[in-house]
């Protein structure tokens, strides 16, 4: 039987309407496990067991389940981080990013909501992404 954090990984996968199959529990807590979004090329040297097509498909999967925001730093990419919505049909926890030009790191900044954003009659919004860029604080201090 499985580790209770497994367990938990499964249930959230299931809750979400994902199929738990060991590949994308497996990229599921290496999510969890981070502290910031991460890109595809930093998941793939964290996870030596799959290969990028692998860990991009399970990507691609929780992304159509609701299951990770998906930012667009304006870094060399795009960046992934688990959503803490319990809705598997939209994001309630859209928050703002921080993309530090020194190191090129982009990190969650909690409690922080994006703006409201008045759009024109007829358009409608199903996602925001709100990046605000400088100096993370470690790499103030050196």
């Amino acid at each position: 039987m499985g580790s209770v954090k497994t367990q938990r990984i499964v249930e959230a996968l299931e809750h979400h309407g994902v199929k738990p199959t060991a590949n994308r529990i497996v990229v599921y807590e290496a999510l969890a496990a981070s502290y910031r979004p991460m890109s595809l090329a930093e998941l793939e040297q964290k996870i030596m067991t799959i290969d990028k097509s692998g860990i991009f498909r399970s990507l691609c999967t929780f992304r159509e389940s609701h299951l990770l925001h998906v930012i667009e730093d304006g870094g060399e990419g795009v960046r992934y981080e688990l959503c803490h919505s319990h809705d598997h049909h939209q994001h309630d926890d859209m928050h703002v990013h921080f993309h530090c030009e020194r190191c090129g790191r982009t990190f969650c900044i909690d409690n922080t909501p994006i703006p409201i954003v008045e759009l024109p009659e007829g358009y409608q919004m199903t996602s925001a992404n709100y990046v605000v860029k400088g100096i993370c604080p470690e790499c103030v201090g050196k």
